[in-house]
């Protein structure tokens, strides 16, 4: 029931919805649903964290003096997956360089691994790896992506900012046909 002035539920419906897990509430906060969500859910992320980040600045405030035009900046992404504990259960990571040159001399020079402990269930067995090595990275990216733009802007540069990455297409070049991985 909903009060046309505020758009707030009366208190007493909300009371009624809450201890009746028949009627879903829109946040699901009476766990109706729970047992669908947990059945059609094939994919999910437990956590994430920074693996290990390096930022260099090789030439130090000669760098930050010196640059009168935009560095060439290459940018190499890989990932790599392997199983831990239970069934299903993996750690996925995201390894990105960015390396900047300025006539041939290096400007800066990031390396992120970034790394989440991802949940597969329900999937065939035949498709854990490429589910796991394509959704991992892509909802692991822009995290990964943050903290190095972060991390050369604190480095006294302007913020890279990589483009995305489709990784079905960095899927077949790094793991099909290979032992990249270790799942």
């Amino acid at each position: 029931v909903r009060i046309r002035d505020s758009h707030r539920l009366n208190p007493a419906a909300e009371q009624v919805m809450a201890d009746n897990p028949d009627i879903p509430m829109e946040n699901g906060a009476n766990g109706a649903g729970e047992e669908m969500a947990g059945e059609g859910v094939p994919f999910m992320i437990g956590a994430q964290y920074i693996k290990d980040l390096s930022f260099e600045n090789p030439r130090g405030i000669e760098t930050l003096t010196a640059i009168q035009q935009n560095p060439d900046v290459s940018v190499d992404v890989s990932t790599n997956a392997h199983a831990i504990g239970e069934e299903g259960m993996f750690e996925v990571s995201v390894f990105i360089r960015a390396e900047a040159m300025v006539d041939a001399n290096p400007v800066f020079i990031v390396e992120l691994t970034y790394a989440g402990v991802v949940q597969v269930s329900g999937v065939a067995e035949e498709e854990v790896k490429p589910v796991v090595l394509i959704e991992g990275p892509r909802h692991l990216f822009p995290f990964a992506r943050s903290s190095v733009s972060n991390a050369v802007r604190d480095g006294g540069f302007p913020p890279r900012l990589i483009n995305r990455i489709e990784y079905a297409g960095l899927y077949i070049e790094q793991h099909v046909d290979s032992e990249g991985s270790d799942i």
